[in-house]
């Protein structure tokens, strides 16, 4: 309990359960515990408290007789202190605490009495909740409470005129009705009651006191709440009033509630009350209604007349109050009452005839006694109602009709009318679907009907006083055909009824037509319920009804039909009962009803019978015009009966006035009146045919002519549909007619009459109708004949002359048809029949287009179209039949391959569905006798399985078939029985599934499941052919199957591509040819993946089926190439395929040119070249990476070889003109020259293996890029090292290129700290040493150059090697086969580099010998010569310190040199010579001249080179007596001479900076 003060109200709720729960087993606990709860928590909030006192409640009513009288009591107490604590009103609160006191009150009303009474004493108003338990325990306990009622009127009484506030007048008034009808209810059951003596009397005049007040006072108050609280009082207190109070109160009363209806739109309450004061007034019978009965019927006729709305319950309740007081006022004053209602049924304002209506049915269910004697009056005025077109009003009428039966009014004079009415409002019409508006209260005719049906079932089955009125009255209604949707409530109804006669005695249900003149004949009866019997879905299943109201009738019918009835319809009705509408074949159906019709004839054995009874049939024949279907069933009835007549004269006249009566402008009519002359000739072939000759020259056809002849265009319509229909009757005769008597008959007369009226003459040519409906008929006949022939049993022996005629009609009406509209059924029609005259003959038939035209028309009519591939499937199966062979097939599949890969969608559906039928039924009348083989096989899986992923979900199933029976055909071929199942091809079916979705990836993975069947089931030999078919669905229109195709080949190279070796270099070309054919993503994608798949099975052949394409390689086969590329493990094979391709052939040959003088020319060989150009295409692609990576050394070297070995060689002649061809057009974006392309070739492979800025840096200008390329660069070492210690090349590489190619590469490995890395330095050096006796003088050079980058590569390795490389350097400067100093040049320059790393010691000896080299460089005409062999003598003057002398020599020797190349027109000498004078400054021993040479010859400073010179003579003169004139031989002469002027400035010297 504590928990009840949760906000959650889910909590408050089971904590409520609970203690609920609780209370069962121990209901004295609980309470207590919940008294002692809330006395102890007095300031919890009422919410709180509210919970546990409705748990008190509900434990005190659910253990109302366990409760001891001291719980009761603790119960009392704490309900009223909860109730009453509070002075202002907390309804939830006190409202609890009140319910548990009513609660109690049902067992201990004194008690509780005790305790509330104490709260209510005399001149103090009471609490509003001590009035309400006192009304709530007066209804609850009505015997234990009145008796109190007297001592609490008394003192309430006067309290009435204390109360002021509104809430306290209608808590009184609340009192007052409870307590009036608590008294009213133990007055009714005094017998019953303690005190048998308590009176009306007791209670009347503190009754009235209080109305008093309430009437006078508190009804006019202007809240309207409380006056309807007075209201509702007022009602049961008028019973309680003494009668003379009542009476005389009347006139104010009634005009007083009354005039409330205007004051309140809740009506509910008012008339309530009205009602009881009527009853009450009834009572005492009153004198005063009779002045108040029009104001009482004016002002209540509109509250009915106002709809009651369902969804606001007080209006319907309203309505059964007012409703309530017109049955009290009709039994009191019914003339008064009728003379008023009668006149409103004429009311123009539909609500006021409704409202009336409902009023009638109430006083006549209400009030029978007094409404006996007025029933012929009310019978007579309800003509106009009978007659409303109101669908309101007729629901009112069915129900005033409904209450009518109950009471004895339609077995008046007038009854009849009100039946009938009812019928026809079963028999309204189904109106179409109408969207309704949200306020909208029309009733639909559904609506009525289905009341009017419910109504109709109900009278027949449960209102016993009716079954003599409804049977047989109700059978007037079954032959009308207007009663035709009536036909199912009127068969139940009287099927019932017949029921209960036949259970009364055998008689009791017989027909009486000498009583009932009106009634239909058995044979109107029989005839009708058997036509509407033929649709039996129709109408909510009248079939059904129809039959089993035709069942009970049999004794009516004829006395002969017992057993055969008895036994036929039950199984008729089980037929129908078991199917529905879509699965029932109607001609099975109405086969079944003619069998029925025969056998019930047959039953009958009486002519005269059945004279009659063609003859009613035909007499209803007019009846069914609207109804094609049941008039078409009627025709067919007919023929059987006439075919069972055996009076010919009878059967002759009725076919004549079928003839004549006959709407032969309606197709159902023309198929009616024919089917009924073929069922007819049967039994009477010769009167059937005689008659239809004898109408063409009767009066009545010539007359049917001229009448219209006044109007020509009719006319002649007219004619021909008549002609057709006796085309189309002959065409029915010879369907039915025996075979032995017509076949005879076929071509002398049938055949003769039809052409007869087809063709007509003018001016004696003939000329043929364009007529349509006269066409078809003669192709339906013709078709109808030839199934006669066909179907003879002596058909072997007849022979039909005239079959090669019919079949060039048909060919030619089925030309005459358009291809590209399907509007008619001349082509369907004419092709069934071709199928029927055809087989087994030879006869010509369409061919191609003509015959196909089906498959293109377009077609608006689903119905035409589906009959029409119908027919085309059945002629197409008769043409195959004819020729069941691999060829007949083939030749079959020539016209429909077209239709089959066409771009429109309908004409593929329907040509593989053609495909599927033709494969089916080849495949079940195969019968293979020897093996030979499916030649075809191939081609034809080819043609369908692509289709298997189709943009339609059709063409996809039937492609499956189709491949699923060619798969079986294949089969039986082998050798297997036709009934044998292959586990593989039986999974097709299984698959079908899976192309139900359109999602492309489900598609195609189901499509290579399809190709993994079928790869293991083609024979080998049929393989290539079917791959080759396979390629041209490549080019297929749908992008779907052009991918399936391109997925099934793949499935299928994967599943037997290893058996096609001999066939790779055709299949590569044939993709090579497609793929210039179609320029689609997805078929090149899957293009590659097939040389992919080939390449895994046959590497070499298919590397040298592209290495045989033609250079330069188009895109094609580019991209072939670098499918090559998407597995390693492939790529690495066909990678080291490639190099030894370039290996084992020479790179060129060398030709001589044919000008006089000219040397050899180097011509590129083609294998090496391609394998090159191949090489590069698969490594551009990025799956190659892992491949390079793994070959990265043999790569890296024959690569690089093979660029060093294509310097200079040119193109063949032809690849020369053919790519200029190619770049003229676009198409060589690269160029193919031997050496551009290895070098692209090698950029690439360093690219893919993971050197990328080598790559980079060899797309550097033409003339660093040797020198950028670093080997400290590449990523594999292996590579490197591959390169550095390559064994012997082959023969063919043996040349300065390569030695060069060698050499260069060395000196960049040189040049990287790599060389350690791979501790090749040694061996390396030593190569390149042994390199400086090469013949060729740029080996030479740049063995040198190698030497020197050790300098930048390894430099600590420098003073290890010191001597061994200053001696190469000395050797290279003494190069004697150096015409041209490069060697020299070279060595100089290395030397330079080494320098900062050797050792002093190694240069000591040979420092004297290399300056004294250098000097003639000094003065070399080459640029470089001068500044190397400077820039080196000024490097050498850092190691003259431990030969001074020896060296200042040499710088006193070159110093006018130096001094004088400071105007040098190379800039690089200038700087040379200042780095060279700076650098021996220091050796010259003379201070000041060293300071002038480190300031004045920065290499950033400009010079003033005459005032320079001055400046150094003048430290020259001032430098003596120093070493200089001891060394100098021209010392002496100098002495202390002037400062001579400057001379003027050399053009390329510059003013010193100041």
């Amino acid at each position: 309990m504590d928990a009840t003060t949760d906000k959650d109200p889910l909590v408050q709720e089971q904590i409520y359960n609970a203690l609920c729960y609780l209370g069962e087993s121990e209901p004295e606990e609980i309470l207590n515990a919940c008294d002692e709860y809330l006395r102890q928590h007095d300031k919890l909030a009422y919410p709180h408290r509210v919970i546990i006192l409705k748990a008190m409640e509900t434990v005190v009513k659910d253990n109302i007789g366990l409760l001891e009288k001291s719980t009761a009591k603790v119960v009392i107490f704490l309900a009223s202190n909860e109730m009453t604590k509070s002075k202002e009103v907390i309804r939830d609160w006190q409202q609890a605490a009140s319910n548990v006191l009513v609660a109690v009150g049902q067992r201990f009303i004194n008690k509780v009495m005790e305790e509330v009474l104490t709260k209510f004493q005399p001149g103090i108003l009471p609490h509003y909740f001590v009035m309400q338990t006192f009304a709530n325990l007066s209804v609850s306990n009505v015997f234990g409470m009145v008796p109190f009622l007297n001592s609490i009127l008394g003192t309430m009484l006067p309290m009435l005129g204390m109360a002021k506030q509104d809430h306290m007048k209608s808590v009184f008034c609340y009192a007052l009705q409870h307590f009036s009808e608590s008294i009213q209810e133990y007055l009714a059951n005094l017998d019953k009651a303690p005190d048998p003596t308590v009176r009306k009397d007791t209670f009347s005049n503190e009754i009235f006191s209080a109305y008093e007040v309430l009437f006078n006072s508190w009804l006019q108050h202007r809240e309207a709440k409380l006056r309807l609280a007075v209201v509702e009082a007022l009602g049961p207190m008028s019973y309680l009033m003494p009668s003379e109070k009542l009476e005389e109160q009347l006139p104010k009363l009634i005009p007083g509630i009354l005039a409330l209806y205007k004051k309140h739109t809740e009506a509910f309450y008012i008339s309530k009350s009205l009602c009881q004061i009527l009853e009450a007034s009834v009572n005492i019978g009153s004198r005063s209604l009779d002045v108040q009965l029009d104001p009482l019927l004016g002002t209540l006729h509109p509250q009915i007349c106002a709809p009651a709305d369902p969804s606001v319950p007080l209006t319907v309740k309203n309505h059964t109050e007012v409703l309530r007081c017109f049955t009290v006022l009709a039994c009191s004053f019914p003339d008064r009452v009728l003379a008023f209602l009668l006149p409103k049924l004429e009311s123009s304002n539909e609500r006021t005839r409704v409202g009336t209506l409902l009023i009638m049915r109430q006083i006549i269910n209400s009030a029978p006694s007094q409404m006996e004697i007025k029933k012929p009056f009310i019978l007579s005025s309800m003509k106009l109602p009978l007659q409303d077109s109101n669908n309101k009003v007729k629901r009112a009428v069915v129900q005033v009709i409904s209450a009518m039966a109950h009471h004895g009014y339609l077995e008046q004079p007038g009854g009849e009318a009100m039946l009938e009415f009812l019928v026809r409002q079963c028999a309204l019409p189904s109106e179409p679907p109408k969207k309704q508006l949200p306020d909208a209260d029309d009733l639909t005719s559904d609506s009525v009907q289905s009341i009017s049906v419910n109504t109709l079932f109900l009278l027949s089955t449960t209102v016993d006083r009716m079954n003599n009125v409804l049977w047989p009255y109700l059978l007037e209604f079954v032959t009308p055909i207007q009663f035709t949707n009536a036909l199912t409530p009127l068969c139940k109804s009287l099927m019932y009824l017949a029921t209960k006669k036949q259970e009364e005695g055998e008689n009791a249900s017989l027909i009486r037509y000498d009583l009932n003149a009106n009634l239909p004949s058995p044979y109107a009866l029989t005839t009708r319920l058997l036509v509407v019997s033929s649709q039996p879905y129709s109408g909510e299943c009248r079939g059904a009804a129809a039959l089993r109201l035709l069942g009970v009738l049999h004794y009516s019918v004829h006395p002969a039909l017992d057993q055969l009835w008895s036994k036929k319809v039950p199984l008729l009705v089980e037929h129908v009962e078991e199917n529905t509408e879509s699965s029932l074949s109607q001609k099975e159906w109405e086969e079944k009803l003619l069998l029925f019709l025969q056998e019930t004839l047959v039953a009958v054995s009486d002519n005269t019978w059945i004279c009659h009874f063609v003859t009613e049939m035909c007499r209803q024949l007019n009846s069914y015009n609207g109804f094609v279907l049941e008039k078409n069933f009627l025709y067919k009835c007919i023929g059987t009966t006439l075919g069972a007549c055996a009076s010919k004269d009878l059967v002759q006249k009725q076919l004549q006035e079928l003839l004549e009566t006959a709407r032969y402008h309606e197709e159902a009519e023309r198929e009616g009146l024919a089917s009924c002359f073929g069922i007819c000739a049967i039994n009477h072939l010769e009167e059937t045919l005689a008659k239809l000759e004898d109408f063409v020259r009767s009066d009545v056809f010539k007359k049917s002519v001229g009448l219209f002849s006044i109007f020509k265009d009719r006319s002649d319509n007219e004619v021909e549909k008549i002609k057709s229909t006796l085309i189309l009757c002959y065409g029915y005769v010879a369907v039915y007619a025996p075979k032995e008597l017509v076949l005879s008959r076929i071509e002398a007369d049938i055949l003769k009459n039809i052409f007869q009226y087809f063709n007509t003459k003018v001016l004696g040519i003939k000329v043929e109708t364009k007529d349509l409906t006269l066409k078809l008929c003669l192709i339906r006949s013709i078709c109808m004949i030839s199934q006669a022939i066909y179907n003879g049993v002596k058909c072997g022996d007849f022979i039909f002359s005239r079959k090669a005629e019919l079949v060039a009609q048909m060919v030619e009406f089925i030309k005459a048809e358009p291809l590209e509209a399907m509007r008619t059924p001349v082509r369907q029609r004419a092709m069934i029949t071709c199928t029927y005259l055809v087989y087994p003959s030879s006869a010509a038939v369409p061919a191609g287009t003509q015959l196909m035209g089906p498959l293109h028309s377009q077609s608006l009519a689903p119905m035409l179209y589906g009959d029409t591939i119908s027919a085309l499937k059945d002629l197409l199966k008769s043409l195959l039949q004819r020729n069941l062979t691999p060829h007949g097939l083939q030749d079959m599949f020539a016209h429909l391959g077209p239709w089959i890969k066409s771009n429109k969608e309908h004409e593929r559906q329907r040509a593989v569905e053609v495909s599927a039928a033709l494969l089916d039924f080849y495949l079940s009348k195969l019968n293979v006798s020897t093996v030979i083989p499916f030649y075809n096989l191939g081609v034809l899986i080819a043609l369908f399985s692509p289709r298997c992923s189709d943009s339609l979900a059709s063409v996809r199933q039937h492609a499956v078939d189709c491949v699923y029976c060619l798969l079986y055909i294949q089969l039986c071929y082998e050798g297997f029985a036709r009934d044998h199942r292959d586990e593989m091809v039986e999974g097709l079916k299984a698959l079908k599934k899976g192309l139900e979705e359109p999602d492309f990836t489900v598609l195609f993975h189901t499509c290579n499941n399809i190709a993994m069947v079928i790869g293991k089931r083609v024979p080998p030999d049929q393989l290539m052919s079917l791959l080759l078919a396979m390629f041209e669905g490549l080019a297929d229109p749908d992008k779907n199957c052009s991918r399936a195709a391109t997925v099934m080949i793949n499935s299928l190279l994967k599943e037997r591509g290893g058996v096609l070796q001999e066939k790779v270099p055709d299949i590569i070309s044939i993709i090579h040819s497609k793929l210039e054919e179609v320029d689609e993503e997805h078929i090149r994608k899957a293009a590659q993946q097939t040389v992919y798949i080939l390449a895994s099975q046959h590497k070499s052949v298919v590397v040298s089926s592209l290495l045989g394409s033609a250079l330069p390689f188009d895109s094609h086969t580019c991209a072939m190439w670098r499918s090559l590329a998407t597995e390693p493990a492939l790529t690495s094979q066909i990678l080291e395929q490639l190099l030894e391709k370039v290996n084992r052939d020479v790179p060129y040959k060398e030709s001589k040119c044919f000008l006089l003088g000219s040397g050899a020319e180097r011509i590129a060989t083609p294998l090496p070249l391609a394998a090159t150009c191949a090489l590069y295409e698969i490594m551009s692609a990025p799956e190659s990476g892992a491949a390079v990576l793994g070959l990265y050394p043999p790569l890296f070297v024959t690569l690089l070889l093979r660029v060093s070995c294509t310097v200079g060689v040119q193109l063949p002649k032809n690849l020369q003109s053919r790519e200029r061809r190619s770049s003229s057009h676009g198409l060589a974006p690269r160029s193919l020259h031997p050496c551009s392309r290895a070098v692209e070739t090698l950029k690439v492979m360093l690219a893919r293996g993971g050197s990328e800025e080598v790559a980079r840096a060899s797309e550097g200008p033409r003339g660093t890029r040797g020198q950028t390329t670093s080997a400290g660069a590449l990523p594999h070492h292996e590579g490197v090292r591959a390169s550095a210690t390559r064994p012997s090349p082959p023969s063919w590489f043996a040349g300065p290129s390569l030695v060069t190619a060698e050499t260069f590469f060395l000196l960049q490995l040189l040049n990287s700290n790599v060389v350690n890395d791979l501790m090749l330095l040694e061996t390396v050096m030593d190569n390149m040493t042994g390199r400086q006796k090469d013949a060729c003088t740029l080996v030479r050079m740049l063995a040198l150059r190698g030497l020197g980058n050790i300098a930048s590569g390894s430099p600590e390795k420098v003073r290890k090697h010191g001597a061994k490389l200053l001696a190469s350097m000395v050797n290279g400067m003494d190069d004697k086969d150096d015409p041209h100093n490069l060697v020299a040049l070279e060595a100089m320059s290395s030397l330079s580099k080494l320098l900062d790393h050797v050792e002093e010691r190694d240069i000591q000896s040979m420092l004297l010998h290399i300056a004294i080299r250098i000097r003639p460089f000094f003065d070399s005409e080459q640029p470089d010569l001068r500044q190397s062999s400077i820039v080196l003598f000024g490097n050498l003057s850092r190691f003259s310190e431990g030969n001074c002398e020896v060296f200042f020599e040499q710088i006193l020797n070159g110093l006018v040199t130096l001094l004088l190349h400071l105007q040098d027109p190379k800039p690089e000498v200038v700087r040379a010579c200042k780095f060279a004078l700076r650098m021996c400054g220091p050796n010259m021993g003379c201070e000041g001249l060293c300071d002038m040479f480190l300031n004045h010859l920065r290499e950033e400073r400009s010079l003033h080179y005459g005032e320079f010179m001055n400046n150094v003579c003048k430290h020259l003169v001032s430098s003596r007596p120093g070493p200089w004139h001891r060394r100098c031989p021209w010392g002496s002469c100098w002495g202390p001479a002037p400062v001579c002027p400057p001379p003027s400035p050399s053009p390329g010297l510059s003013s010193a900076s100041p």
